[in-house]
């Protein structure tokens, strides 16, 4: 699904179920829920609308759409709040899964994931970041620990990205522990899972390409996510300065706060640039081509850097203003605005950054 006109259906559809059946009060319920997201809501979007079947090809069970398509998602996602098993296991558990090149284990896992019947959770991290991975592999059983995973706790398959490649393993083994993770954003949980020589199925891989791919992948759906996030508080703060009267007159009259919101908008239509052309660097797998066999162009690398850091920023600058332009209902519990800014500095630390300049050699 590369036809703009298609994805934007898309994001109206996926918009429209979220407004319907996602709103705040739901998101609420969710954060103090047992799984950290509204099941029925994830149901509804799988089963409606074939979320988490848009990313894998549809010799696995899948759409086919491509990744361009699974990343609309994530944006309508960002906007809400809302962290079903979207980007943790629809988008980076299943490419991780594609790029292992296993065409065995996808046959037999992602159909389910593609219904929704099946949560996977992407094993990465180390304590210091996504550079070393977290977990090793010795003689086929696992050992170590993968922090800061998402949607870790309720998966039913482990996808472990190791140094020798890619690892399969029920999440339910004995010698798999899962702990939750104490986080400052509490609408997207995170969990640490520990490995005590755990009996692992080897998928395959090169690591070295498998943990490019999904940097670049991961940096993208952030990005999306990012600017979705920042688009709605953009709208929160047009609407609030509308209706909120001061001195006789509503405070969006006011020229020093138009000025303010004309900057938000700039950042954030700058942040849907910079995230949309990254995305469009990224490879589609084909029915007849793996993800592993393609790599991103040095031009197109550059892009994903560029959107990772700008698109970071400009979530952080618009939710700053929002927080300001609200006042003190701001920083209250019973308003959304804090849950953004929230967001806003866990996923600019979530994946990693990249180093920096970025200015293109000469």
């Amino acid at each position: 699904m590369t036809d703009i006109s298609e994805l934007q259906e898309l994001a109206t559809t996926v918009r429209a179920v979220l407004a319907k059946h996602g709103d705040s009060s739901v998101l609420r319920r969710a954060i103090d829920g047992e799984r950290g997201y509204d099941e029925q809501l994830w149901t509804l979007l799988c089963e409606q609308v074939g979320v988490a079947a848009l990313a894998i090809p549809e010799e696995f069970g899948g759409i086919g759409a491509g990744l361009s398509a699974a990343l609309v998602v994530v944006e309508e996602l960002g906007r809400t709040l809302h962290a079903p098993p979207m980007l943790g296991s629809a988008v980076l558990g299943t490419q991780a899964l594609l790029l292992s090149g296993n065409t065995d284990a996808c046959a037999r896992l992602l159909p389910e994931v593609a219904e929704g019947a099946r949560t996977l959770a992407l094993c990465w991290a180390g304590p210091r970041g996504w550079d070393t991975p977290g977990v090793r592999a010795e003689s086929g059983k696992l050992t170590g620990t993968a922090h800061y995973v998402l949607d870790g706790a309720v998966a039913d398959t482990l996808i472990v990205l190791t140094a020798d490649g890619v690892y399969e393993i029920d999440a339910d083994a004995p010698e798999v522990t899962r702990t939750v993770s104490p986080t400052m954003d509490p609408t997207r949980r995170l969990t640490e899972i520990g490995f005590a020589a755990a009996p692992a199925r080897a998928l395959g891989g090169d690591p070295a390409t498998v943990t490019a791919r999904l940097r670049d992948i991961a940096w993208a759906a952030l990005a999306a996510e990012q600017v979705g996030a920042a688009d709605k508080c953009l709208q929160l703060t047009v609407d609030y300065t509308r209706s909120r009267v001061q001195f006789g007159r509503a405070i969006g009259s006011f020229q020093a706060l138009k000025h303010r919101m004309a900057d938000m908008y700039v950042l954030v239509e700058s942040a849907r640039s910079a995230a949309y052309t990254a995305i469009a660097g990224l490879p589609e797998p084909t029915a007849t081509t793996r993800p592993s066999g393609a790599a991103v162009s040095p031009d197109a690398a550059l892009d994903l850097a560029a959107a990772r850091i700008h698109c970071s920023h400009a979530f952080d600058a618009v939710v700053g203003e929002t927080v300001q332009m609200h006042g003190g209902i701001a920083i209250t519990w019973e308003h959304d605005a804090h849950l953004y800014f929230k967001r806003a500095h866990a996923d600019a630390q979530l994946f990693g950054t990249p180093a920096r300049p970025l200015a293109r050699p000469a």
